[in-house]
This record gives C-alpha cells, structure tokens and sequence, in this order.
C-alpha cells in the first residue's frame, strides 16, 4: 500500500506512531499486500488485453480523455508491482531488513532499498492521483471543445512534473540532514505528509466538482444536437453520471481507510506515550485501517478499470492484428471521414447551413463519445441518435 510512513519507516529514530504500525504482524501484513496486489495486477491486464468476439471499429483519431485512462491503469500496475517487490523482500529476507533499523550502521543497502522502494510507490500512486485529475480536467474541456490531442502533452508534464517535484521535495525534507541522522519531530515530517497527500486531497476535492460540471455541460450539448432531449439523450447523459460516479467510489474505498489511518497516528504521535490504556481503543482502529490499506490501495488498478470500461470478459484474444485495442474507445458514434461516407458527396444539393449543423453535430458526437469510450450500449445510442446515422 501507498503511505508515507513507508518512507518515515527508513529513518533509524522513526517515530513511536510509525513504530507501532510497521512492526505489527509484518509477516501478514506483506502477504496481504503481495496477494492483493497480485490479484489486482493480473485482473487489470486482464482487463486490458484484446478479447475475442470484439469487432474493431476504427476511429479518425485517438482521444486524450483515453490516453489518460490507460496511463492510470499504468501507473497503477507499476505501483503494484512495487508493492510485491517490497514486500517479498520483506518476507523473504527478515535480517537484511533488520539493518534498517541500526543507528549509524556500514551497510547502505537496506536502506537504499527501503527509500527506493517507498520512493516508487509513492511516485507511481501520486502521478496516479495527477492523472485522474488531468481526466476530470479533460473531459471537461473535451465537452467544451477546447481540448484535445495534442493537450496530452501539457497533460505529461504537470502530471510528471508535480509528481516528481513533490516525492523529492518530501523526502529530502524527511531525510534532512540525512538518512542515518533523521531529525525528530512532527514538524519535520508533515511537510512529506503533505506532499504526499494532496494530490490525494485534491482528486477528492476538485474532480467532484468537474465532473458535476461536465454532467451539465453534457446534458446542454445533448439538447442543443438537434433540439431536442430524447430517451437515447437523457440515458447517455445519465451513463456518463454513473460512470464518474463510479470512478469516484472507487476512488473513495480505496484510499479513505489512508486518511483514517494518517488521522490516528497524528493524534498518537502528539501524544506522551501511545502506550498508554485510554489510547487503546484508537491503536486498534490504526492497526485494523493499517491492513484494511493493505487490501483496498493495491486493487485501485482494477477496479478502476471496471468503472472504465465495465467487465470485459475472459476470452482473451492474443493474436496480432490490426485493430483498436480496449482502451481506445470502441465508440461508433464518432463520424468520420473513414467511418461513413459524408452526405456532401453524395448529395449535391444540400445547403450550407446543414453543413455547418453536420460538423457541429459531429463534433459534438465526438465529444460526447470521448467521455462514453467503453461502454457499447451508449456508443449505439448516440450512433442511432446522430443526425448522420438517420440520413439527414
């Protein structure tokens, strides 16, 4: 799991609080989370393989809004697989972990390990949490046609940018003057608390807020396609909610038992003594959200990928060819050049001004498309429902 404790445990003079978590039952603790990740990491490839029985449908052009959703699942794969890679060594070599613990010892390499590997997950989760912003962020402006392709970019350097730019900043903050002489006190550590988890905080607090805004803008773009607000409209519309929904439940289940657990151990360390009977009752609830981190932070990875793109199914298809993969979008209702031929050819007659309703409504299928990718029964409605598709 993702916790800044991880990276506070390295520190030789660590703190009681951090002391009481990482030494409780390690050895359950890493094969909770070596099963949970491992279970989470092959049902997200899984996920994102090629299945059978899938026509491909090709697209004029690739969209930002799944770029970023591949890069989430990315990133959440990587960060399981540093979750395994720790705690296997965890498990499997108890005395070169032991060294962590030595004030002023020779060997480097325990502690080398142990930063470096807090450092990757926590690098890996941040840029998640960066990424997931850069959706909302998107999809937003992608209904408001102001993004695109080529946004991805910027999109690459902020999300890397912060991530990097935070993790450095927290943990030489943490280290300081260094590694085996880490300075005590909670006003040295909460700067790497912070840096840790306000891109957390802020996918909490912003993408609820941009995803309410994009459902309105939908539902205006909806009624403006041809003036009216059918059943196909407002089921779309409602998708699209549910599907942000979704994205935000998980997102919650996932990572609330962390601000829990960062509560209770706050309050623990402004304590005297953690020790002490009347605090027994907050040390249990630290310890059970401890493990509960354990199982729920590693299976982000896939169960994002089911708010992303629902169950889509065993039948893996692993031989090559030229097709979209799953996490483009399997949209038809993006119209194109490729896609059906343009009315413009074949009727000679028809006025400018149904021109420009023809772009716009084009437009507007993509964007809405882009925010749908994934989901077949939303991709036929607005395929049915597209001024294009009923021969206009």
């Amino acid at each position: 799991m993702a916790s800044p404790r991880l990276e506070t445990y390295c520190c030789p003079n660590r703190d009681a609080a951090t002391q009481l978590v990482m030494n409780f039952q390690p050895e359950v603790f890493c094969g909770v989370c070596i099963g949970s990740a491992s279970i989470s990491l092959l049902l997200t490839i899984l996920q994102l393989l090629p299945k059978k029985g899938q026509s491909p449908r090709k697209m004029p052009k690739a969209s930002s809004s799944s770029t970023i959703l591949l890069l989430i699942s990315i990133c959440d794969i990587l960060g399981g697989l540093g979750m395994i890679f720790r705690s296997s060594v965890w498990l499997g070599f108890p005395g070169f972990i032991a060294n962590i613990s030595v004030v002023n010892g020779t060997d480097v390499w325990p502690s080398t390990f142990c930063v470096g590997s807090a450092m990757w997950i926590q690098l890996l989760y941040s840029a998640g949490f960066w990424w997931l912003f850069c959706y909302a962020v998107d999809s937003y402006l992608v209904v408001r046609r102001s993004a695109g392709l080529s946004t991805i970019v910027l999109y690459h350097m902020m999300t890397w940018g912060l991530a990097v730019l935070l993790c450095v900043e927290g943990i030489a903050l943490l280290y300081y003057p260094s590694l085996s002489s880490c300075e005590n006190g909670l006003e040295h550590a909460i700067p790497h608390y912070i840096t840790t988890y306000a891109p957390l905080l802020l996918v909490l607090v912003a993408n609820p807020i941009l995803f309410r805004r994009t459902v309105s803008a939908v539902a205006s773009l909806l009624k403006g396609r041809q003036g009216i607000y059918t059943e196909n409209e407002r089921r779309l519309g409602t998708e699209i909610q549910m599907r942000f929904f979704k994205i935000m439940l998980v997102f919650v289940i996932c990572w609330s038992s962390n601000i829990i657990n960062e509560t209770l151990l706050f309050y623990l360390e402004m304590q005297p003594d953690i020790n002490e009977m009347p605090l027994k009752n907050i040390r249990s609830a630290a310890l059970i959200t401890w493990i509960i981190m354990g199982v729920l932070n590693p299976m982000q990875g896939f169960l994002f990928t089911l708010a992303f793109y629902g169950w889509t199914g065993w039948r893996v298809d692993l031989k090559w060819r030229k097709r979209e993969i799953p996490w483009e979008s399997m949209s038809s209702s993006t119209v194109g050049e490729n896609a059906y031929p343009s009315p413009v050819n074949y009727q000679s007659n028809i006025h400018d001004s149904k021109k420009i309703s023809t772009t716009d409504s084009q437009q507007t299928d993509e964007a809405i498309s882009m925010l749908s990718e994934g989901n077949t029964s939303s991709d036929e409605r607005l395929t049915r429902s597209s001024p294009i598709y009923q021969g206009w």
